[in-house]
């Protein structure tokens, strides 16, 4: 897969690494203010955050591209440092991390069992709550340090859904026509089942941060379509594919009408 594109994902992961290096943490010493529902919630979050990214690693360098491994392992090392951010965040507040959370147990058992396309899949479900989840965080809340985490987050998970488009692209391009459309209506299943079960789990979470459960879901909901354009493309989606905010492009679509996800 010489000439794939993903050399350029590795640059822009790589810059943002160096930027995130010289902005360095927020200030831990403001002592973090919140909801009790919102703690709980944020604990979830940390957990399925928190993750070594093996299997999807693994399956990375089996398929034959360095670029797209190297970009991948520079992707992991973000989410981890969300769930680092989270960790710090509810220190702040004297809340504990959990040890684990079933939820997150099944879809990570659920993932394994998947080869490299079909685990880019499931991951794009948690992907697309995470930026409706995390931009409410960021607004909703009236807490600075809160919002602060919440941000730098939402930054990096509206450049990680361009970047697995990519990928998806050039994988889906490999399979026959007539399983595309098929594959893609069954993950849509797959998100409408997560997202409602995220809604009602965090239900009490979003409501004090000014969302409603139907409105959450309905802006999650509301990005499938456009992913799917994405993927389907006949053209080559390269670093800058949606969630980018390019005004006349596939990525603006990702807007839903009442809100976009991740900004």
């Amino acid at each position: 897969m010489r000439g794939s594109g993903f050399a350029e994902w590795t640059r822009r992961f790589e810059e943002e690494r160096e930027r995130r290096a010289a902005l360095g943490d927020p200030d831990w010493r403001r002592n973090a203010t919140e909801h009790p529902a919102v703690w709980a919630s944020v604990q979830r979050f940390q957990v399925g955050e928190d993750g070594d990214g093996t299997s999807l690693l693994a399956k990375a360098d089996r398929a034959g591209d360095p670029d797209y491994a190297r970009a991948a392992r520079l992707f992991v090392a973000e989410e981890q440092n969300h769930a680092r951010l989270l960790a710090r965040l509810l220190a702040s507040a004297g809340i504990p991390t959990l040890a684990g959370h079933w939820s997150d147990a099944v879809f990570v058992r659920l993932r394994r069992l998947l080869g490299l396309r079909l685990e880019l899949l499931v991951l794009m479900v948690a992907e697309l709550v995470a930026l409706r989840y995390y931009r409410a965080l960021r607004d909703g809340t009236a807490d600075p340090l809160t919002s602060q985490v919440a941000a730098r987050i939402l930054a990096d998970e509206e450049r990680h859904i361009p970047f697995h488009c990519a990928r998806l692209h050039a994988s889906f391009a490999r399979l026959p026509r007539l399983l595309r459309r098929p594959l893609l209506s069954l993950w849509r299943l797959l998100l409408l089942a997560a997202t409602l079960f995220v809604s009602l789990d965090h239900g009490p979470a979003l409501r004090h941060l000014g969302v409603g459960r139907a409105r959450f879901a309905a802006d999650v909901l509301g990005t499938s379509g456009d992913v799917i354009a994405v993927i389907l493309s006949p053209e080559a989606n390269g670093p800058h594919g949606p969630a980018q905010g390019d005004a006349g492009g596939a990525d603006s679509r990702l807007t839903p009408a009442s809100g976009k996800p991740a900004a």
